[in-house]
């Protein structure tokens, strides 16, 4: 089976009567880096619900990784959000060893081999020096590869990550894709954001929805992105750089 990802139809949200997503079809070869674009509220994390098994389709089928979503959901690694500082104490090492939780137990001692495992992980992520400090001193770029550390240590075959470029600045976003291209040699990755600039030049296919699929392919029309942002979009390049073009008035 070659595909990692595919949606025949689905409906889904969270209240019945008023649906997130609707009548998505959605295929991803494995190999695929895909990006989800999309205004805020379009569905793009309920969509990675749905593929985690967190959420079930109302109408439709989902079938990830040749399963049911809830049966697969141990062959995929998540990578949320960066969230803000807490005063809760965890060490990096400890946050990546959560990612072994599924092979070990909620209530099971780590093994050396999980251990080993995490570490390894950290050292690929180049972030072995940091295992002992605290998660909550280090900068964005290093959490959010502690993070891909923690997903990575379950062993996935498909990596899903969350606006995973949000909150780092231009130098760390080129460093994380250059990451991410690696990793891709071994893996599915599907990347969830709202900003286009930032990851057409680096994706090998990008999906643009607003509650339903408006364009798939590895090109993104001006056209597509209007429909799905309801204002006027051009994608000009700057150094190399694309950046997002929105009309005036716009307010996404």
């Amino acid at each position: 089976m070659n595909e990692a990802i595919r949606f025949d139809g689905v409906t889904a949200g969270y209240r019945r009567g008023s649906p997130v997503i609707h009548n998505i079809d959605l295929t991803v070869p494995k190999s695929d880096f895909l990006a989800v674009i999309g205004p805020n509220g379009g569905g793009k994390t309920t969509l990675l619900k749905v593929i985690l098994g967190l959420i079930t389709p109302w109408e439709g089928s989902a079938v990830v990784l040749g399963g049911s979503p809830e049966k697969t959901r141990c062959e995929i690694g998540y990578v949320p959000q960066l969230i803000p500082e807490k005063s809760f104490p965890i060490t990096v090492k400890d946050v990546v060893l959560m990612g072994r939780l599924k092979d070990s137990g909620l209530f099971s001692r780590f093994t050396l081999r999980d251990r080993n495992i995490a570490e390894m992980n950290l050292e690929r992520l180049d972030v072995g020096d940091l295992a002992d400090l605290d998660m909550n001193s280090l900068s964005g770029g290093q959490k959010q590869r502690v993070l891909i550390a923690r997903a990575l240590a379950g062993n996935p075959k498909l990596l899903l990550l969350d606006e995973p470029v949000a909150s780092v600045d231009h130098d760390t976003q080129k460093s994380f894709f250059n990451l991410l291209a690696e990793l891709n040699s071994t893996m599915t990755i599907l990347l969830v954001t709202h900003d286009v600039g930032a990851v057409s030049a680096h994706v090998k296919n990008i999906a643009c929805i607003n509650r339903t699929i408006i364009s798939h392919g590895e090109t993104l029309s001006s056209e597509s992105v209007e429909k799905a942002y309801g204002c006027p979009f051009e994608l000009i390049s700057h150094g190399g750089i694309p950046h997002r073009v929105l009309g005036k008035g716009s307010k996404t």
